[in-house]
């Protein structure tokens, strides 16, 4: 997988911030939080292993790095393991995952949520001073 591209990007406040595209499902990080509690979300962080270690993980996520080889097989996975539940994509601020939900999205994907304002960004995770893990 890998080559990621982004598009509809914005810098504002020092923070890249990613417009929707048209049909993009982006879902509040306080809702994706309630719904990964009440076990109806399948949550994946989809950054890097030395984001994790920096900035947390949100609590109850899977880690799935999304440079990593074979991240859609993986990803398939835990679609396949988790029949019947939504799945959520969280990046840093949501461009990544904007940009991974658009990619799948082409190969039929279409179910795939984006965390509006990732882990950092305005209403992101820790914005909204959601629980991390590790």
């Amino acid at each position: 997988m890998g080559g990621f591209a982004i598009w509809g990007a914005a810098v504002i406040g020092g923070a890249l911030l990613i417009q929707p595209a048209a049909g993009q499902s982006l879902l509040p990080a306080r809702d994706a939080h309630e719904q990964v509690r009440a076990g109806s979300l399948v949550l994946v962080d989809i950054r890097t292993a030395r984001e994790w270690d920096d900035d947390g993980v949100p609590l109850g996520a899977v880690k799935l790095d999304a440079a990593s080889p074979g991240f859609e097989l993986r990803l398939a996975g835990l679609r396949l393991d988790n029949a019947g539940k939504r799945i959520a994509l969280i990046d840093r601020t949501g461009g990544l995952a904007a940009s991974v939900q658009r990619k799948l999205a082409q190969r039929g994907w279409r179910d795939l949520l984006v965390i509006r304002g990732g882990m950092l960004g305005p209403g992101g995770w820790q914005a909204e001073k959601l629980p991390l893990g590790r």
